[in-house]
């Protein structure tokens, strides 16, 4: 099989190359699956919820919030919103401070990514000077034979094998990483036109006398 030869050849390099490739995989995953979640609910949810609360029905709108608070925006406009009546200031502090709470969620396994995008390529490099290790160290250039080619022509292939190894899981790892990091930015610039619209809002009301920010 054509990829056994291939893992074989490209040395011992592989099978840390191969450990990082089944942990991006399943670390992407889990990634798509949560971006999945956020893309397809939140937008529609949050949109119910800012006109609900225009409408000044505060308890249905906590109650939808509750019902939804898997998603990132909703923890984020429940801590705001259960407060006692806040003012706005205290009410912009509580969603600023649940946004930042929010973000190692939002940016979960980026290290992890980042640290296989550096070290994968790194691998392949190390197979590359392995496999001409062995080149030469198989090499007799006083008695050059078909024994001696064959190891010269192994160790090239382990060094060419485990650098477009590397390479591939590298690049495989950033593809999706930047998609995820783009997913992040948008999601961080709705928190802003959102939370924003919801301060905006609360401040209307606060100023008529009316703190709708609580059901208790």
């Amino acid at each position: 099989m054509l990829f056994n030869r291939l893992f074989t050849a490209g040395g011992v390099v592989m099978w840390p190359l191969l450990g990082f490739s089944i942990l991006a995989i399943a670390l992407i995953i889990e990634r798509a699956i949560f971006w999945v979640r956020i893309n397809k609910r939140q937008r529609r949810v949050i949109r119910e919820v800012l006109n609900l609360y225009r409408l000044e029905n505060v308890v249905t709108a906590i109650e939808r919030l509750k019902q939804n608070a898997d998603l990132p925006m909703a923890r984020i406009f429940l801590a705001a919103l259960e407060l006692e009546r806040p003012t706005p200031e205290e009410f912009r502090l509580a969603l600023e401070s649940e946004a930042q709470a929010e973000i190692p969620v939002l940016k979960r396994f980026n290290t992890i990514f980042e640290t296989i995008i550096s070290i994968a390529p790194l691998l392949g490099l190390l197979g590359t000077v392995l496999g001409l290790i062995a080149s030469f160290a198989s090499l007799n250039i006083a008695n050059v034979g078909a024994s001696q080619t064959a190891g010269v022509t192994g160790g090239i292939s382990e060094a060419l094998v485990s650098t477009a190894s590397g390479l591939v899981v590298a690049i495989f790892t950033l593809l999706f990483a930047n998609t995820f990091r783009g997913l992040y930015v948008r999601q961080m610039a709705s928190i802003q036109e959102y939370g924003g619209q919801l301060e905006l809002l609360y401040r209307r009301l606060y100023e008529r006398g009316e703190t709708y920010a609580s059901a208790r």
